[in-house]
């Protein structure tokens, strides 16, 4: 959906809409139709678009749509729309898959930094039929290579029991995702709870190659493709804010 329709208040009930309460919708079912032949994942998502309605730049490269890491060759980052950045998110997980293969069960990608083909971050939700509460963990995935998973709250494992300090659904919290060069910070945020931040050195990773752009996604990537045809994910997002 390009951005001059998304500034004019699109929305395509059930999926993305905004809720009595103002609170933006996303939900993305089991089983439907998916964004590529590159994915098997059902997703509706907001992807950053520095170039705000102009056509005439193009969606995808190291251009003025798009951002890049300040570890990039300088040629580089004039080309681009922006250097490093931060995303910002207030949301509550209203509901997870509770049906299919155990191991894909309950996950859902409520924020990213995508590359050419590789993703930076993926920021996971994810809460166990059974479970009161869920997880908070993220996979960094090198260029070209192998996922790193970091764990904030809980973890990633399909064996989790109840976490003793997860998030329940329908509980508000805010994350934020932010890079300086090749430093990754992820931080959560929780009312009466201390601060987690979790940083990982990219340096390595291969994010600074010249063909390397960056922009930021946000949503409800839905993590199982399992289960039964009426199950689905969803979150409502209460305030977001991408800044370079």
């Amino acid at each position: 959906i390009p951005e001059v329709n998304l500034a004019s208040k699109f929305e395509y009930s059930p999926l993305f809409y905004t809720a009595k309460d103002g609170g933006l919708v996303f939900a993305a079912p089991n089983k439907g139709a998916t964004t590529s032949k590159n994915t098997k994942y059902t997703r509706t998502e907001l992807r950053e678009m520095l170039r705000k309605g102009n056509g005439r730049i193009k969606t995808q490269g190291v251009n003025k749509n798009n951002w890049v890491f300040g570890s990039m060759h300088s040629s580089g980052q004039r080309k681009a729309g922006a250097v490093d950045g931060s995303l910002e998110a207030t949301v509550a997980v209203n509901r997870v898959s509770t049906t299919g293969d155990i191991k894909k069960v309950g996950r859902v990608i409520i924020g990213q930094i995508h590359a050419i083909k590789d993703e930076p971050i993926r920021l996971y939700y994810r809460k166990l039929p059974g479970n009161e509460k869920g997880a908070i963990y993220f996979a960094h995935e090198i260029n070209g290579g192998d996922d790193i998973w970091t764990n904030m709250v809980g973890t990633r494992s399909h064996t989790l029991a109840n976490p003793e300090d997860g998030i329940a659904l329908g509980e508000l919290f805010s994350y934020k995702i932010s890079v300086e060069k090749d430093l990754l910070v992820v931080t959560l945020i929780r009312e009466g709870k201390p601060n987690i931040t979790k940083t990982l050195d990219m340096s390595e990773s291969g994010y600074h190659l010249s063909n390397q752009y960056m922009y930021f996604k946000l949503g409800v990537y839905n993590q199982n493709n399992t289960g039964d045809d009426g199950d689905f994910v969803q979150a409502t997002f209460y305030h977001f804010d991408n800044t370079h």
